[in-house]
């Protein structure tokens, strides 16, 4: 699976924020609940429009970015 499959940016939703499937969800909302310690099953009880592979796509989305900021950085 690719991350760009599932994570799309529109200009006028959420301030253009990288966002899972066209839904208002964004990937800072995952990884947010992720770092405030919520575990996946809680995060897929809470929103049972997303699944696993979104959450997954966020990882990676976010993974990627850094790998890009760091590769400018070197």
């Amino acid at each position: 699976m690719n991350y760009r499959d599932r994570i799309t940016i529109e200009t006028g939703k959420r301030g253009g924020r990288p966002c899972i499937r066209n839904m208002r969800i964004s990937v800072y909302d995952v990884l947010d609940w992720l770092a405030s310690g919520m575990n996946e099953e809680e995060i897929l009880h809470d929103y049972p429009e997303l699944t696993r592979e979104d959450i997954k796509a966020c990882l990676d989305f976010a993974a990627d970015r850094e790998r890009r900021l760091t590769a400018v950085g070197a």
